[in-house]
């Protein structure tokens, strides 16, 4: 399971890599809600890895950051997942507690899919924004990255 979860994750990082390229070389004409949906996919993970192994928790959900800003956000997440994936037990079940204050507990398996599924969900909300900018909208389907 540790295996598949760190492939997801590489997928993952190469996938928001590549917007995040685009994104850059498109900077003058990249919507204001391309760069708030990156942002909140960077964040997101940011807060999960925070939820498993809490550390200072650096964004919040919707904050937008710079598009320059990224590169280095997305790396440290991805670095942070794997730094998980290697210290914990991923049928370890956690406490933790929404946004709203909600308590929940689930695995850490299921949380660490969930950043993914998330982060996959947002993107596809990406390719629609690149389409009506008039940019090609990036295939970041798992499959076509295992294609590679």
């Amino acid at each position: 399971m540790q295996l598949f979860l760190r492939d997801l994750f590489e997928y993952n990082n190469h996938s928001n890599n590549t917007i995040i390229k685009i994104l850059t070389e498109n900077e003058t004409i990249v919507s204001d809600h391309c760069i708030k949906l990156i942002s909140h996919i960077l964040n997101v993970h940011g807060i999960w890895n925070h939820k498993i192994a809490p550390r200072e928790l650096q964004y919040e959900r919707w904050e937008k950051h710079h598009i320059h800003q990224l590169h280095e956000i997305n790396k440290k997440n991805y670095e942070d997942s794997v730094s998980i994936l290697d210290s914990f037990d991923p049928d370890k079940v956690i406490d933790y507690r929404l946004s709203t204050g909600q308590p929940f507990r689930n695995s850490i398996r299921d949380i660490l899919f969930h950043v993914i599924n998330h982060s996959t969900y947002h993107r596809a909300q990406i390719a629609t924004e690149f389409r009506q900018m008039g940019l090609e909208p990036l295939l970041t389907d798992y499959i076509a990255y295992k294609m590679k």
